[in-house]
């Protein structure tokens, strides 16, 4: 089934994507740099945009069964037009996401992340899990891989 990886441009992307590429079939990854998107057409779709921006993440979204959310995209250095926070870039995010019709959401998040993202991207999707972004990258990549495979998520939190 789709996947998104919102923030395949990240350190928690890069653990992410070589575990879905096997399993998933279509894989897309939202990023913001044109020349990492580049780098990344080998793997799959992907969609260049700003990620502050519910619409664009909802348009690269649509059709997609899951969307696995990189809590680092919305709180590190990148430019982010439609917010001035992390709590306002989740909030486009489960926008678009709930516009999309996405089906499960896999927050890749740790600590205060979680504490701000998460209800806002729950109501988002019928299934929700959160993964701890500070586990090892090969934990982290077979966690997220496991929860997007699973018949069913809801009232599950990944590990962490």
């Amino acid at each position: 089934m789709p996947v998104i990886v919102i923030g395949a441009d990240t350190p928690e992307g890069a653990a992410i994507l070589p575990t879905l590429e096997p399993a998933s079939g279509e894989v897309r990854m939202f990023v913001t740099d044109p020349d990492t998107g580049t780098a990344l057409r080998n793997r799959g779709k992907v969609a260049i945009g700003d990620v502050s921006d519910g619409s664009h993440v909802g348009g690269a979204a649509l059709g997609a069964f899951c969307a696995v959310a990189i809590a680092r995209a919305a709180c590190d250095q990148r430019e982010r037009s439609f917010a001035d926070s992390a709590a306002d870039v989740f909030a486009q995010w489960a926008d678009g996401l709930h516009d999309a019709g996405i089906t499960r959401i896999i927050f890749v998040a740790t600590g205060a992340e979680v504490v701000i993202g998460a209800d806002l991207l729950r109501s988002a999707a019928p299934e929700f899990a959160v993964v701890d972004a500070g586990l090892p990258a090969g934990q982290l990549g077979e966690a997220v891989a496991l929860l997007e495979q699973a018949q069913k998520i809801s009232g599950h939190h990944g590990a962490g």
